[in-house]
């Protein structure tokens, strides 16, 4: 089977952003800025994405772009006479397909929310309706397999076509409309009578709101804004010539992925002190402090409108990155035609996806990590906490030992091309230093769940 390749580098960088940006960055984000300090974790988040994210990023692309392979076929092709590290290319199929079961579902919240807010559902509730909207939304199994369908089909229906004149079409097209409705809402946020407040807190560092506790989220976020270990990334490696260097590829796709993150705390936090919200409010402040929000000010179904829309798209685009590394991983496996494969991987998702879907409501008593818990929960922990760590671990040993691919093969293939080289002299660092903090990374992600 001819390997596809994507038609230019920004397609590249701007898929490979995609799948970085996510819910992780627009929800997540801003909510843990607000719970640990506003600034000064910001500052220490930006610290860890250099040490953590560049060398891990610039492997899995490394290895990608030599294999011309998806994960499953990877090792294979790199070192086929070291099989046992054969495994992690499956594991890696295994947590893309894991991910997008509880993903899938959380994508159709934020486009049930865009389309909500766009006819006008919020403007004749009051406070208590508006707060009661998600627990709804989320009591209602239709709604939840409904819009999680949705995104499936139109996400297996966009890859079903060539790489070059669908996914690369397709994404160039939306993380630039993306880029350009953030920057919109957050003129308008700008604009708002709070905002020198609300981005004094989000932009000034406080030092002395710097803790252990605040150092270890701003690890952990910057860590798991990039989806690394399971081969989200070395997918588009493989996609992609040897006309430039991969280290300044990574970085490029780090800035970006960083620069949605940032601009979506300057969209909320002027909100959050015009309107006098509490910044650290949680997971709650995405679906249902800004559809009150919006509900008060000027414009605000218009505003408001924008903004799910730019949230759908953000989580759109790691879904459309995802299932394409699904696609390539089965294609690989059975050689079957691009539209054949989308068909059956859209199929198996839909079904995948709905014990998710059902674990808010129909299955809301099955507590798989205790009281509190659900479905998503279980997949979550399993993708976030274990298979995204221990994958990023296993890519680095691979690329610094000589049971591995080794540390020259590495460097040749990331430095091949124009561009930024990765340094050398970072050998011990890569070897003995990173494994430690990914491994740190990994210990707190089980301490999390199972030792509180």
């Amino acid at each position: 089977m001819e390997r596809e390749h994507l038609k230019s580098r920004l397609g590249f960088i701007l898929l490979s952003a995609g799948c970085a940006i996510g819910v992780g960055n627009v929800w997540k984000f801003p909510w843990m800025v607000g719970q640990y300090g506003g600034g000064a974790f910001v500052l220490v988040y930006a610290i860890f994405l250099i040490i953590l994210g560049i060398p891990v990023l610039t492997m899995e692309f490394s290895m990608g772009r030599a294999a011309q392979k998806s994960p499953v076929r990877m090792y294979q092709k790199l070192t086929p006479d070291k099989k046992i590290w054969n495994i992690h290319g499956y594991l890696c199929f295994i947590g893309n397909v894991i991910l997008m079961m509880f993903y899938t579902v959380v994508a159709g919240w934020l486009l049930y929310y865009f389309y909500s807010m766009a006819t006008g559902k919020f403007t004749a509730l009051d406070t208590e309706g508006v707060n009661n909207y998600f627990g709804n939304m989320l009591g209602s199994p239709n709604i939840l397999v409904l819009y999680m369908i949705i995104i499936c089909v139109i996400g297996f229906f966009v890859i079903s076509f060539s790489l070059k004149g669908g996914l690369e079409k397709v994404t160039k097209f939306m993380m630039i409309a993306l880029l350009v409705i953030m920057l919109m809402v957050a003129a308008n946020s700008y604009m708002l009578p709070g905002a020198k407040k609300g981005l004094s807190f989000y932009l000034i560092p406080d030092f002395s709101k710097i803790s252990i506790d605040v150092v270890v989220a701003a690890m952990n976020q910057a860590f798991f804004t990039l989806s690394l270990g399971i081969g989200a990334m070395a997918i588009f490696g493989s996609y992609i010539d040897k006309d430039r260097a991969l280290t300044g590829e990574s970085i490029n796709v780090i800035l970006l992925d960083t620069f949605v993150a940032i601009v979506a705390g300057l969209i909320i936090f002027p909100a959050c002190f015009t309107y006098d919200v509490e910044p650290g409010a949680g997971p709650s402040l995405i679906f249902i402090t800004l559809p009150n929000i919006f509900k008060n000010m000027p414009l605000g179904r218009f505003w408001g409108s924008l903004f799910f829309l730019f949230m759908t798209f953000a989580a759109f685009s790691t879904v459309l990155a995802v299932f394409e590394n699904i696609l390539a991983c089965v294609r690989d496996i059975t050689n079957w035609s691009r539209g054949k494969a989308s068909i059956i991987c859209c199929i198996a998702i839909i079904i995948l996806s709905i014990p998710c879907a059902f674990g808010f409501n129909i299955w809301s008593n099955i507590t798989p990590l205790g009281e509190g818990t659900g479905i998503m929960d279980l997949e979550d922990f399993i993708v976030s906490n274990c298979l995204l760590p221990l994958g990023s671990l296993i890519f680095v040993i691979y690329c610094t030992s000589k049971f591995g691919w080794g540390w020259d093969n590495f460097i040749n293939e990331a430095d091949t091309g124009k561009g930024i080289k990765f340094n050398k002299a970072l050998y011990l660092y890569c070897k003995f230093v990173l494994p430690i903090i990914i491994f740190i990374i990994f210990a707190l992600g089980i301490k999390s769940v199972f030792f509180k």
